[in-house]
């Protein structure tokens, strides 16, 4: 299975859209602490709406939890972020993978970037800084689900409660 790690999320709308995404397409959530807003806020909950409960998601309360827990489980750590080394067309994904995207207002820390095994970003139009966050994961992770063959129902099934290991 493949997984979403939001970086310390500090726009709501966000983080409820991108969970809300992952319900649907069968992806697992990392969300790593701290958030710069309660899941109680209304932004969050609104963009979310009542997809937040059918996701998987499991929080960290810091980035160096997140690292300890998904080297013990050999996950691959990918870094989205609009300065990565390899364009996402060219990237070859595998199951296992958690795709990573930073703050909105920051990006990641160096310990991130020093833990990544790998970086990869959306090729854009000269003279444009970045896609919204929430727009960037959605395009990585269906190009990740597209080669490892993980949409949803495509083997006949139709596995809405992916487990949050």
């Amino acid at each position: 299975m493949l997984r979403l790690a939001l970086f310390q999320p500090d726009i709501p709308q966000n983080a409820g859209t991108m969970i809300r995404m992952a319900a649907c397409l069968g992806i697992a959530v990392d969300i790593v602490e701290p958030t710069a807003f309660d899941v109680s806020d209304r932004h969050f909950r609104r963009s979310g709406m009542d997809y937040l409960e059918r996701a998987a998601v499991r929080r960290h309360d810091s980035f160096s939890a997140f690292e300890n827990w998904r080297r013990a489980q050999g996950h691959r750590l990918v870094l989205a972020e609009t300065d990565g080394e390899t364009a996402l067309p060219d990237f070859a994904f595998r199951l296992g993978d958690i795709v990573l995207v930073g703050r909105e207002s920051a990006g990641v820390t160096a310990e991130v970037h020093a833990a990544a095994e790998a970086s990869l970003h959306i090729p854009m139009r000269s003279g444009l800084r970045s896609l919204n966050v929430a727009l960037a994961a959605a395009m990585v992770m269906g190009e990740a689900l597209r080669q490892t063959g993980g949409f949803p129902g495509r083997d006949g099934t139709d596995d809405d409660h992916p487990e949050a290991r």
